[in-house]
């Protein structure tokens, strides 16, 4: 059976970045660099690696620069030609977007995950879609999209990434009812979004990635509020289940969680390890410090 491709993907990109503030105070948190390459990079190379065609970034105010990041920089790239550093023009090549693959849409209030998703609804129009949360990272030469990808082209409906967690921290993230397991592929039964340790259904939680059928967008409609008194895209995902097949993958790969100080800092070593260019330097600065 084949099912839709999946060619459209939403990046929500509004937040402040309280917590690397003063950093972010007049640069979105998008930008902040891991290794040699803005946050918001790393995550839209995973996206194209795994053939998504058309970006949608679901902006704020202050949020410029994101857009300028892909575009094409001509003076950029004749002072770089010209000095013979056709190594980093070719850097400068692989981050612009080409005509017609950027769109942009605004969540003009912070009202939620769910919110920022239902604000580029024409521009997702009907059909399947992914979401990346540029706050997360996974280190793996597939791309943990690309993993979720083919376990949509095999079983179709909703796919979401999906982890184990400490139960002590289950009250940070989206929990999920576990149902049949195959491999590395879990039947999802029901969602909760936050749930104390002693509630939790499980220990798996849901990583910033989602493969999403576009019915989600007519439950967001309702603008129902949950954890936080913000709307949720759990809830409305949890409002999906039964109508057709849903499942959490077990993606190959490090994640790490850039929205906090400490996983920021873990993403940056994590990756400088893994460029060929620094990494045995990178693994001797590190000796002075164990």
């Amino acid at each position: 059976m084949t099912h839709k491709p999946i060619r459209k993907a939403v990046f929500p990109v509004a937040g402040l970045g309280t917590r690397f503030l003063p950093a972010t105070k007049s640069m979105p948190k998008e930008m902040l660099p891991i290794n040699d390459r803005p946050l918001i990079q790393h995550v839209v190379e995973e996206a194209r690696k795994a053939g998504i065609e058309e970006f949608i970034f679901v902006t704020g105010r202050q949020k410029e620069m994101l857009e300028e990041h892909f575009d094409f920089q001509p003076e950029l790239e004749q002072t770089l030609e010209s000095r013979g550093k056709n190594d980093m023009v070719a850097k400068v090549r692989a981050s612009e977007m080409k005509a017609g693959q950027l769109f942009l849409t605004r969540q003009p209030k912070p009202l939620g995950l769910g919110h920022a998703i239902w604000c580029a609804k024409k521009l997702i129009g009907d059909e399947p879609f992914a979401i990346l949360l540029p706050d997360d990272l996974v280190l793996h030469d597939q791309g943990c999209l690309s993993q979720m990808v083919d376990t949509y082209n095999e079983k179709g409906g909703n796919v979401i990434a999906v982890k184990e967690v400490p139960r002590a921290d289950t009250s940070k993230y989206g929990i999920v009812d576990i149902g049949a397991v195959e491999g590395n592929i879990t039947e999802v039964k029901g969602l909760v979004e936050k749930p104390s340790p002693e509630d939790a259904p499980s220990t798996l939680s849901v990583v910033g990635r989602y493969i999403l059928q576009p019915d989600v967008l007519d439950h967001l409609a309702a603008f129902e509020t949950g954890a936080g008194n913000e709307i949720q895209l759990t809830d409305s995902m949890a409002k999906m289940i039964g109508d057709r097949a849903f499942h959490g993958l077990k993606f190959a790969g490090q994640h790490y969680d850039c929205g906090s100080r400490l996983g920021f800092i873990e993403a940056n070593i994590a990756y400088g390890l893994a460029d060929t260019e620094i990494g045995d330097n990178v693994r001797d600065i590190l000796k002075n410090y164990s």
